[in-house]
């Protein structure tokens, strides 16, 4: 039976192998997955998402899939508020909570602690913001994020545009800078922190094969789809890579072809920004070679570190 307030995060980048590390540890400590994915939230977003499927979730119950509309926002400070709670009703089953995902600043923010402000997305300064992007250039408000908080600016990539105009949203909502209200508490567990990894040569063949894969499962129309049901591309959930591309093709602006090499290439300046949250040289992350089978390795880690003492 799992140790009372411990949990196992699961992480690395995408297609590395997470999601089938995590059922079968689910399946071997009785375990839940708490999804750690900003972009598995939407429902009607699956294949795109490389969203875990029927099947899969029938083999160990998962948390914080499909909770909210393409249309709706999910905020940090909800998603860390949703995850705690799951955490809660895990261990009051006495069941081992899995933390699984490659979205840093969600395991991060669950993790260690944060405290994140609560405010509620503002639509009309959200859309302004959106235009001065498409007016203007990202740069512009990165560079309005420096000069209101340098430190989330180092934080944020500015090419990540949905980041950069949430902290200028809550700074400008709130007159605090968004690094001031985020702080770090005990959050009163303890974490074994498993990373997967591969060499870039093998992990962007795996991209690149995953992405040919959504697009033979029909990709194209699940974006037509979406589209045709309202959801217009410029919502932050459509922002996500495949997503954006597949409008631009179905927009008539660039081919199939292109669309499908680009999200191929920004997935993998994708994951050069993932290594940035979860670093090769963190001393807390076991990290894993996904090259072989990480299983047993995985299970010894996990099974030493539920025995040990709290």
């Amino acid at each position: 039976m799992p140790s009372r307030r411990k949990l196992v995060a699961i992480v690395g980048p995408t297609a590395v192998g997470k999601t089938a590390l995590s059922l079968a540890l689910a399946g071997e400590f009785c375990g839940e997955i708490i999804s750690a994915d900003s972009r598995q939230i939407y429902r009607r977003m699956d294949i795109g998402t490389a969203k875990v499927t029927g099947a899969e979730r029938a083999q160990a119950p998962h948390h914080l899939i499909d909770i909210a509309d393409p249309d709706e926002t999910v905020t940090l400070g909800q998603y860390r508020t949703l995850a705690a709670a799951a955490l809660e009703e895990t261990w009051e089953r006495e069941h081992l909570p899995l933390v699984v995902g490659g979205s840093g600043l969600y395991v991060r923010a669950l993790l260690e602690g944060w405290t994140v402000p609560e405010v509620p997305p503002n639509e009309e300064l959200r859309q302004a913001l959106y235009l001065e992007v498409q007016q203007q250039g990202e740069q512009l408000l990165h560079r309005w994020l420096s000069a209101l908080d340098p430190e989330a600016a180092e934080r944020i990539d500015g090419r990540n545009v949905r980041r950069v105009i949430r902290a200028l949203e809550v700074t400008l909502e709130t007159g605090v800078p968004i690094t001031q209200l985020q702080r770090r508490i005990d959050p009163g567990y303890t974490a074994l922190w498993l990373g997967l990894t591969l060499s870039r040569d093998a992990l962007y063949r795996r991209i690149d094969a995953r992405v040919d894969r959504m697009v033979s499962a029909g990709l194209v129309d699940e974006v037509a789809c979406l589209l045709a049901s309202g959801y217009g591309e410029h919502l932050p959930a459509m922002s996500g890579l495949g997503y954006r591309q597949v409008v631009a093709f179905l927009a008539g602006r660039i081919t199939l072809e292109e669309a499908i090499e680009q999200v191929k290439y920004q997935t993998h300046q994708f994951v050069r920004q993932q290594y940035n949250w979860f670093r090769l040289s963190d001393p807390r992350i076991h990290w894993l070679d996904a090259s072989g089978d990480v299983t047993e390795q995985a299970r010894c880690l996990v099974h030493s570190f539920l025995v040990d003492a709290p």
